[in-house]
């Protein structure tokens, strides 16, 4: 299945999506509901059902007079209000060429263990405009990645048991503010503000199902499933980065191994795979400029379009805004030599 939460009377509505037409979960069927967190608190019950209902949607059994056309509607995150958000570390290139790009050995322990962070879940947002403070724009980048999200509550949960977890994947861009993020982590804390204002996922979360087609082994000595879908980022219609989510070598299910060691996670917890290699201009930036002083850096600007495709999870499209708001955290630092 196709989901997908658009603004509907001042509300998040999930509806379901085939062939680019939207039909409210909860007109479906009385027993549906008619939000992505209620339908994730009971996965295992609707799931079955919904299946049944896309299935007779398919072959005509449905009026269309209750579907409405995507593009008629403004699309919110999949998941609109996450009871949070992790993000992890688990593409190897991209952690290896940014420890390269500042002339640093690989850290070993990278392959040891998968780790992540936590983001702000308030700030995740859908498709569209991405408002952003003065000091966000030193330096402001995007991310290329993709997501999950948890579909039932589970602790101590075993990477071999963790895909049953696994509600769906969709694309994530975990926008980040490179000067303050570079900052505050001299203090071996964070990131922070760096990172807090802005997480972007959609448009659509793709059930596991429908991505069987796409599954693939995992690396070798991980454990967990992985998918051949090409990674893609384009800023104003040119492509600046390239990957495949099936060069994760912590896979989601061994991330989700160490996230629920001692913890519950719960039905809404997103979790992203953290940036493909080539993902962010950070590590873009940084290549160039080992290959070639004289590199001129790129970084995000206002009105920049930063356009995300992953195969099968669809199009994430947001353009950067800047807030009607002259306040800022660097020019209030104190002590500055």
């Amino acid at each position: 299945m196709q989901l997908v939460s658009y603004l509907n009377e001042g509300r998040d509505q999930l509806a379901l999506l085939v062939d680019q037409k939207l039909y409210d979960m909860d007109r479906l069927h009385g027993d549906l509901p008619g939000s992505m967190g209620m339908f994730l608190n009971y996965w295992d019950d609707v799931v079955p059902l919904a299946t049944v209902i896309e299935q007779k949607i398919r072959k005509d059994h449905f009026k269309n007079d209750i579907a409405l056309s995507i593009d008629e509607v403004e699309l919110l995150a999949p998941v609109p209000h996450p009871t949070s958000c992790r993000d992890g570390y688990a593409f190897r290139q991209h952690v290896a060429a940014a420890r390269r790009n500042r002339k640093v050995d690989m850290i070993p322990e990278f392959d040891q263990y998968p780790i992540f962070y936590f983001t702000n879940h308030n700030s995740i947002q859908g498709p569209g405009n991405i408002y952003c403070m003065p000091d966000h724009f030193e330096k402001l980048d995007f991310e290329l990645e993709a997501a999950i999200v948890i579909n039932k509550p589970g602790r101590n949960i075993k990477a071999a048991d963790a895909d049953d977890y696994i509600a769906g994947l969709m694309i994530m861009n975990d926008m980040s503010a490179r000067r303050l993020q570079m900052e505050e982590m001299l203090l071996n804390l964070g990131p922070a503000k760096g990172k807090d204002f802005s997480t972007a996922i959609g448009p659509k979360l793709v059930t596991l199902d429908e991505l069987a087609a796409f599954e693939v082994s995992c690396k070798e000595g991980h454990t967990g499933k992985a998918w051949n879908l090409s990674m893609k980022c384009f800023v104003n219609g040119l492509q600046v980065s390239e990957g495949n989510v099936a060069d994760m070598d912590w896979t989601f299910a061994e991330i989700i191994e160490r996230a629920s060691y001692g913890v519950t996670l719960m039905p809404g917890d997103i979790i992203g795979s953290g940036t493909v290699g080539t993902g962010c201009f950070l590590e873009l930036n940084g290549t160039g400029k080992l290959n070639n002083p004289n590199y001129a850096e790129q970084w995000l600007k206002e009105n920049d379009v930063v356009e995300l495709e992953i195969d099968a999870l669809g199009k994430l499209t947001n353009t950067i805004v800047k807030e009607e708001n002259e306040f800022s955290l660097l020019a209030i630092k104190k002590n500055v030599k």
